[in-house]
């Protein structure tokens, strides 16, 4: 055996680890404090914060009598309220019944407080979740900017034609005499209407004169970014790349690289890619994948991965913080809608269940994102987030949405199920979260 060779691909595993767990811990704590901290607020005592399970490595007292500790197995986490017999909260009969005579320690213990204050203790988890996602998002809109009116040239992109007249400053009026429209459908339009050459001639504004100057097509086929659990990732596509030829016919355009992908009927394709002056040769087999429609429905399409963009960096303003919270909550909202939307088609099957990702899936694209870099990283853990809060917030018993489903009963009814029944319930959810997890890795192994 070649121990040598095995190193690569062992740091490599050794990397999606430690990026699934950094991502994961993360969302956990924040999940977790949101149990805690509105609980606190709330006057139920935490007894116990832990981030992992299993053996503990390490814990502390604080003030509040919550013994914080870290555990050996980094895959989720608990708060144990005063009260509760196990990190799913099921009812200490013992610890109930030794204050019932004192209500006011009752009131202390998470199944003797009121209602309302049950009731925000368990929704804070994933409340948290998309709290921490909206501010993501705003913080990355708020440092990234938004592009330029009118259209700036901040950085010039390396491509492998040159960049020829271009220059950083250059306000981009329009191309081979037409106007750049500012939004759909026209700007589409005039995208499609652009000739697929290697150069074009564009119309600038540069130190307030007007003047035409060469350069790259609008959208070459170039390489943002590199889609996790994809045909470029697997190949080993970066971003930066540009692809140059397809089965040894040249391309330009990105909707050129499209056009191929799509009419390639998932045959395998030659690519040849420039990278920092150098060119290499791959060749990846396309993926078919359910892409999300405007009208909530997916469209089934033979996709490569990658993300593209403009042959040159757009310069941006800082936008207002009030413009920068609204994308986050939109962000936020768009990935709720976009993933129970993809759970609805996936139950009736307009999709296949193999979009489901376990936590090999979801490992695999915590090291993709993480070797994009910072930012993507980030990004990723906000994408995440949301959608453990939204797990979360599933009327699965023994999930948050459970709880919030039993005081929803008791709110009607005046009184919580028995304890018998919660018993049941709790362990048909337990199996249910085991069986959907089981099923999920499953998807990760054999899934194509």
């Amino acid at each position: 055996m070649d121990i040598v060779g095995l190193l690569p691909q062992f740091g490599g595993v050794i990397w999606t680890l430690v990026a699934f767990v950094i991502a994961l811990s993360v969302i956990v704590a924040i999940h977790e404090y949101g149990h805690y901290i509105v609980g606190r607020w709330c006057g139920i005592k935490a007894d116990v914060f832990s981030l992992g399970f299993g053996p503990v490595l390490w814990s502390g007292n604080d003030k509040h009598g919550t013994k914080w500790q870290i555990a050996a197995l980094p895959f989720g986490g608990y708060v144990k309220f005063a009260g509760d017999a196990n990190a799913a909260s099921g009812k200490d009969e013992e610890a109930m019944a030794a204050v019932a005579d004192d209500p006011e320690a009752a009131r202390h213990t998470m199944h003797g407080a009121p209602l309302w204050a049950r009731a925000l203790t368990v929704a804070a988890g994933p409340a948290f979740n998309f709290a921490m996602s909206i501010l993501i998002f705003f913080a990355v809109a708020y440092t990234s900017g938004v592009p330029r009116d009118p259209l700036t040239i901040g950085e010039v992109r390396a491509l492998p034609q040159g960049n020829v007249e271009m220059r950083a400053g250059d306000e981009v009026l329009g191309i081979n005499g037409v106007a750049i429209p500012a939004a759909d459908p026209e700007y589409s339009q005039f995208i499609k209407a652009l000739p697929t050459t290697p150069t074009l001639d564009y119309d600038v504004r540069r130190n307030g004169q007007e003047i035409s100057v060469e350069g790259p097509y609008l959208l070459p086929p170039l390489v943002l970014q590199v889609m996790p659990q994809s045909a470029a990732i697997s190949a080993g596509l970066e971003p930066g790349d540009v692809i140059t030829a397809i089965n040894g016919n040249d391309v330009y355009a990105f909707s050129q690289l499209k056009d191929a992908v799509e009419g390639s009927d998932g045959a395998p394709l030659a690519l040849s890619v420039w990278r920092a002056g150098e060119m290499f040769n791959f060749t990846m087999t396309p993926k078919k994948v359910d892409e999300p429609q405007p009208d909530g429905t997916f469209k089934q399409a033979l996709r490569i991965g990658i993300a593209g963009g403009m042959a040159f960096e757009a310069a941006t303003d800082t936008p207002g913080v009030g413009e920068a919270l609204v994308g986050g909550v939109e962000n936020t909202w768009r990935i709720i809608t976009g993933s129970i939307s993809g759970l609805r088609e996936m139950i009736i099957g307009n999709i296949s269940t193999c979009n489901l990702s376990g936590p090999v899936g979801i490992a695999q694209a915590s090291g993709a994102m993480a070797s994009q870099g910072a930012q993507s990283f980030i990004y990723f853990i906000a994408v995440l987030s949301t959608a453990v809060g939204l797990l979360n917030l599933f009327p699965i018993p023994a999930l948050d949405g459970g709880h919030l489903t039993f005081y929803a009963y008791e709110a009607v009814t005046g009184k919580p199920p028995s304890d018998k029944a919660l018993r049941v319930l709790m362990t048909i959810g337990l199996a249910l979260v085991l069986s959907l997890m089981v099923f999920a890795l499953g998807n990760d192994l054999f899934c194509p």
